[in-house]
């Protein structure tokens, strides 16, 4: 399987684990709030990735942190009266329920930043000794970026280029890291541990610095290294992480080890939403909740958002979330049609790839192109140009019983390698708002349009909106 590298920008083979786990850390959330959609583009295209990985048998240890301390965390459960802990636990809770709606594989340790704390100060300490780091008057321990020469390799920036960033804070974007006003020796170094502030209240530890907390970058790197050990075949991000949080990770690691951190970058790109970048001042930050809330399905969600390439930006629209219903039936009558009125569980296994050679199967063509560069796009064109050439034989029952059977196995590992949920959906829709839709479709095809246009508005009033389309209507929650 080949794989673009965000450190030499080239596709490259992954790094060869033969005989041994593929280990890969993901930068996981930030738990202060529910995580967007944007977040979740992320976490699926990974999941995608370790499921195709491990189609083929390769077993992959995979590591996804809790950022479960920062400003925004401290910040936010100060402000609603409650201790970190129980906040944070809130928000990684949903977190995880989110995670299980949209099929996410569950990773091999989770780490959290608060639990490792011991392991960041350890790690500090070593930077501090080799001459890395230095401590500030009020405490807190910097980073000194001029003492680590590749400093800039994965994100192509020179420091000249970082230092002018007027007196802003660089070691965390403005949205992360708010309250980093602490003096440094350059503008381009960046916190390691921050001194307590009267504003975080008791949220902070003590340390051979005085009494602090750790700084955003420094998490990572302790727990990457704690469960992965010194070098790590693949990392994994948004795009939005390479600079400044996975540079910063690499100078930590390697100024400590002397080693190479990581051996493949593996970064994807931005969701737009409309077409416009998401954000709360636009009222476009959407969740898996909003998602539900307009009559759609976790599964619906998954397969928009795997539907475009991984380094490309995908425009979400909720056009996109009707194709995706019309993909996943699609998918579900071919099924049905190869195996009879069979459900499909969420929880298929990869199965052993000596059982069948599937990269020359009856989907080889979608093989193909989840092996070069995690084509997602392609690969889904390749199985839905191979069903349509397969489903008239299979509904004419000219298959024979061994050739369905085959199918029928190359079928379910492409969809654990997507993870696509095809078993009918529970609706959400209640009883009494099914039964007015039915009876206003019913009205509309009898061309009672003042029936018709009553039970609309009886609709409206319980929440509901019915769009209608060519083969009958479909049910949403009115945006209010």
């Amino acid at each position: 399987m080949k794989l673009f590298d965000s450190m030499s920008r080239e596709v490259r083979e992954l790094p060869d684990a033969r005989g041994r786990e593929l280990t890969i850390y993901c930068c996981g959330p930030t738990v202060y709030g529910p995580a967007h959609i944007g977040n979740f583009r992320t976490f699926i295209m990974q999941d995608v990735f370790r499921r195709t990985v491990e189609a083929t048998g390769q077993k992959v240890r995979h590591v996804r942190n809790i950022t479960d301390v920062d400003d925004k965390t401290i910040r936010q459960s100060r402000s609603e009266g409650v201790s970190l802990a129980d906040f944070t636990k809130k928000w990684t809770e949903k977190f995880h329920s989110d995670c299980e709606a949209l099929n996410l594989l569950r990773p091999a340790v989770e780490p959290s930043a608060v639990a490792h704390i011991p392991e960041q100060i350890a790690l500090i300490g070593r930077l501090v000794e080799k001459g890395h780091a230095y401590v500030a008057a009020d405490g807190s321990v910097y980073y000194r970026v001029g003492s680590f020469s590749p400093y800039g390799a994965l994100s192509r920036l020179k420091e000249r280029q970082i230092t002018t960033v007027s007196n802003r804070p660089v070691d965390d974007s403005p949205e992360r890291e708010m309250a980093d006003e602490y003096a440094r020796d350059s503008a381009a170094d960046f916190a390691l541990w921050k001194a307590a502030k009267p504003e975080d209240g008791d949220n902070f530890w003590q340390s051979p610095w005085g009494a602090g907390r750790p700084g955003w970058h420094i998490e990572c790197s302790a727990m990457a290294m704690k469960h992965l050990g010194e070098t790590l075949d693949m990392h994994s991000g948004g795009i939005d992480l390479l600079f400044p949080h996975h540079e910063n990770e690499i100078a930590q690691s390697e100024a400590v080890t002397g080693k190479t951190f990581v051996r493949h970058w593996f970064h994807v790109h931005h969701l737009m939403v409309d077409s416009q970048k998401m954000s709360k001042s636009l009222g476009n930050l959407y969740t898996l909740d909003d998602v539900l809330a307009r009559g759609h399905t976790a599964a619906e969600l998954r397969y928009c958002l795997l539907s475009g390439h991984y380094r490309q930006p995908l425009n979400f629209t909720w056009d996109s979330l009707h194709a995706a219903r019309s993909a996943l039936r699609r998918l579900a009558n071919f099924y049905t049609t190869l195996c009879g009125e069979v459900e499909m569980s969420r929880a298929l296994q990869p199965g052993q790839p000596e059982e069948q050679e599937f990269t020359k199967g009856p989907f080889a063509g979608f093989w193909r192109e989840m092996f070069e560069d995690l084509n997602t796009p392609g690969a889904l064109g390749e199985l839905f140009g191979r069903c349509s050439e397969i489903l008239p034989h299979a509904a004419n029952g000219n298959y024979p019983p061994e050739e369905v059977a085959l199918v029928r196995k190359a079928f379910e590992r492409v969809i654990f390698a997507l993870g696509l949920d095809l078993s009918a959906p529970k609706s959400a829709v209640p009883a009494e708002v099914r039964e007015l839709a039915e009876q206003r479709y019913l009205a509309k095809q009898g061309k009672d349009f003042a029936t018709a246009d009553a039970l609309r508005e009886k609709l409206s009033e319980l929440g509901w909106q019915v769009k209608d389309r060519r083969d009958g209507y479909e049910l949403e929650r009115a945006v209010r």
